[in-house]
């Protein structure tokens, strides 16, 4: 039973680490390309897919991916060296050119194989040699004030001729713009103080056509004011004497009707009393009534004649005002104008002098940004080299004491191995060994006791009665040191050196009985003295 349940779980198992196998593969060859970027996936297929803004699969180990920059750079073009003009004159231009790669599939297949995986700043690098020798090209074949005066069609012809060549990388020029035109000789700023000079003589000149025009204004609304005053008078004595002639002729119809009125009054005098002074009455007030229309006409024609002065004489003030107003209305006009226009050339060359010292202080800050940059690839060259002159000394100081630990642990080893042969061979030493190793020095032990007795020059032994002389107790002494050097000797390190000689005698050979007491405390000794050398060897080891 449990072999049989065992095979249905095996046949689910294996799909299922075949689908996660696979769904990992995926997952690690899934790739999304930014907006900015191309993602160049090849390997299987003779033409390589290109993945720009959106996602795809790179099968791994058979399928690399390799990305491309597609955003927009700032390439620096500038003439490194001055390049003379169609006048043969030096100059050094400045500009500033915006390039990206080519959006089209032609365009990116010639940029992969030219900056492939290389940052913008690489990129804009590797274009501005070419971009130079563009401009170098079109300098020469124009002339300094066309070069400043038609700025927009120098540049035109640079991206133009530039961009045959950079079509051919894969590249597009966006725009390129003139940023700054030098002479070496000064001549540009001569040219703009000439054009100064112009356009402060053409003010000049239109100021004084101002005020000319302003004064025959003046004299013609002068003229116009007084040709006025002059009609206005004219007209007044015309009336004047229209009004006089009228006087005259009101005066001579009164004298008419008078008489009149006085032959009718003589007339019907004899007739009728009552008619005469009915005729009277009514003549004396057809009289008044004619007076007062008289004096009525005369007060009219006395207003109608001031109202007629005042007219003309307020239509000629009202007109000299008016032509004095637009004569000076105009002046100002023209004033204002021509203040204007100089304010206008003013701020232009102001603003002209402002871009010449901004640009100055630009190649300034330029200059030392460089200096700088230079000083520290200097600075990080030397210190390379000290690095590495540092790291070479360390490495010999390393060599020299790996040599020398060497050394010396060659030199430990070999008087380790010295010692422990000289510990094998001490232990090697019997008793008569050691016995003759103790004779052997007695003659050395006693020749450094007799040591002082050379340095004696001179005795002088003052003796008693006895009969042995100064001279034996002297030598006497010799042996007397030895016997206590002996007995010194076997009190401290157990060694009787009396018995080791008397065993070398011949009772000592017949009865073999001397036991030579301190000889085997000896060898013990010995033996303990080159256990305890070896053992720090042994430890070490």
């Amino acid at each position: 039973m449990l072999a049989v349940s065992v095979q249905p779980m095996v046949g689910y198992i294996v799909p299922i680490i075949l689908v996660v196998c696979i769904l990992i593969i995926l997952a690690m060859g899934y790739v999304k390309a930014p907006p900015d970027r191309a993602f160049i996936i090849s390997g299987l297929k003779k033409e390589p897919k290109i993945l720009i803004g959106r996602a795809g699969i790179r099968v791994p180990f058979f399928e690399r991916m390799d990305k491309l920059y597609l955003g927009q750079m700032t390439v620096d073009i500038k003439t490194e060296q001055s390049v003379p003009t169609t006048d043969f004159i030096n100059v050094n231009v400045d500009a500033v050119a915006k390039v990206r790669i080519d959006p089209t599939t032609e365009g990116i297949r010639l940029a992969a194989k030219n900056f492939l995986n290389k940052t913008p700043d690489q990129i804009s690098m590797d274009l501005q040699d070419s971009l130079q020798g563009n401009m170098r090209e079109i300098i020469g074949t124009l002339t300094l004030k066309s070069i400043n005066t038609d700025r927009d069609s120098f540049s035109d012809q640079v991206m133009e001729k530039a961009s045959k060549d950079m079509k051919k990388l894969g590249i597009e020029i966006v725009s390129c713009n003139i940023q700054n035109v030098t002479d070496e000789n000064g001549l540009i700023k001569d040219l703009g103080a000439d054009n100064t000079a112009k356009i402060k003589k053409d003010a000049s000149i239109a100021r004084a056509q101002a005020e000319r025009d302003v004064a025959i204004a003046q004299a013609e609304a002068n003229k116009a004011s007084n040709d006025a005053r002059v009609l206005s008078e004219t007209e007044i004595a015309e009336k004047n004497n229209e009004l006089a002639i009228k006087k005259a002729e009101l005066q001579q119809i009164s004298d008419t009707k008078k008489a009149m009125a006085d032959a009718a009054y003589k007339i019907q005098e004899q007739e009728q009393q009552k008619v005469i002074q009915t005729a009277t009455v009514n003549a004396q007030i057809a009289k008044a009534e004619r007076e007062a229309e008289l004096r009525k006409q005369e007060v009219l024609v006395k207003q109608q004649a001031l109202e007629a002065e005042i007219n003309k004489k307020a239509d000629a003030d009202r007109y000299a005002v008016e032509q004095a107003a637009a004569a000076a209305l105009a002046k100002r006009q023209r004033d204002a104008e021509a203040k204007k226009y100089e304010a206008e050339q003013e701020a232009t060359a102001k603003k002209y002098e402002a871009e010449q010292d901004a640009l100055a202080r630009k190649a300034q800050a330029e200059a030392k940004k460089y200096e700088s940059e230079q000083e520290a690839l200097a600075k990080k060259a030397q210190a390379e080299a000290n690095k590495y002159s540092m790291e070479q000394e360390a490495a010999g100081i390393q060599a020299r004491g790996e040599a020398e630990a060497e050394a010396i642990r060659a030199k430990g080893m070999a008087e380790a191995e010295a010692m422990e042969k000289k510990a094998d061979a001490y232990q090697k030493y019997n008793r008569a060994a050691v016995a003759e190793m103790l004779i052997d020095v007695l003659p050395e032990i006693a020749g450094k006791i007799a040591e002082p007795l050379t340095q004696i020059d001179k005795i002088t032994i003052i003796g008693g009665g006895s009969s042995d002389t100064g001279v034996g107790d002297v030598a006497g002494n010799v042996p007397a040191i030895m016997t206590k050097l002996f007995e010194a000797m076997k009190e401290t390190v157990g060694i009787d050196l009396a018995e080791i000689v008397k065993a070398d005698t011949y009772d000592a050979k017949v009865t073999r009985n001397l036991n030579i007491s301190g000889v085997s405390d000896v060898e013990n000794k010995i033996e303990h003295i080159f256990d305890e050398e070896k053992e720090p060897k042994d430890e070490g080891n």
